[in-house]
């Protein structure tokens, strides 16, 4: 595989398309036991899905984090959010979570295993953090999402810095929130797609 493009302002300066990422009519925010139920159907009948959790940021010195308040899962079709804490939620979350038959891949998620140990008392299982497993050799920081699907689709992901650090412990969540939170979690599973035939490709040649 090529190396990704590490530089920022290499990937700004390149005048890529965007990229249009997931419709709101394409998620679903698990608000009910049989809306849980149908997202452990849906997710377990995949062998790898997109993962990804929002917290509510913190800011003053000393300050702890509560979070995560939403976990994100995804398919190639579908997210699916839960809200943290939700009784509906906690049982669907461990079981999809704790499977080691479903991978959950996803960037970033050095902080994801205490803090769901911690909180909800999932033990993560079968995870890939494509932050760690994309970067060149020689680069000692991670790979994110925008620099990703740049470097597999040629298009540039719009993040809003706003978005990424509003209040995820709401319990109305904006538009613009849903669409970020679910867009976090089904890149990460667009871009393990079109990792895993890179690496076939080059198994092959």
């Amino acid at each position: 595989m090529n190396d990704i493009i590490l530089n920022r302002a290499s990937l700004e300066a390149a005048g890529l398309p965007a990229y249009e990422g997931i419709r709101l009519a394409e998620i679903t925010l698990v608000t009910s036991q049989q809306l849980a139920d149908e997202a452990l159907a849906a997710l377990l009948a995949n062998e790898a899905i997109g993962f990804d959790t929002e917290s509510k940021p913190t800011f003053l010195k000393g300050e702890h984090s509560t979070g995560p308040h939403l976990i994100q899962l995804a398919t190639e079709s579908r997210a699916y959010l839960f809200q943290v804490p939700r009784t509906h939620s906690a049982t669907v979350l461990k079981e999809i979570l704790e499977s080691p038959r479903v991978l959950k891949v996803g960037f970033g998620l050095g902080n994801d295993r205490s803090a769901l140990k911690s909180r909800l008392d999932i033990e993560l299982k079968n995870v890939i953090d494509l932050g760690e497993v994309l970067r060149s050799k020689g680069h000692k920081g991670t790979v994110g999402a925008k620099v990703a699907v740049a470097h597999f689709f040629g298009k540039t992901m719009q993040k809003s810095k706003k978005i990424g650090t509003s209040n995820w412990a709401n319990a109305d969540l904006s538009e613009r929130q849903l669409l970020y939170a679910a867009d976090d979690a089904q890149v990460a599973l667009r871009i393990y797609s079109a990792w895993r035939q890179t690496e076939k490709w080059a198994d092959t040649n």
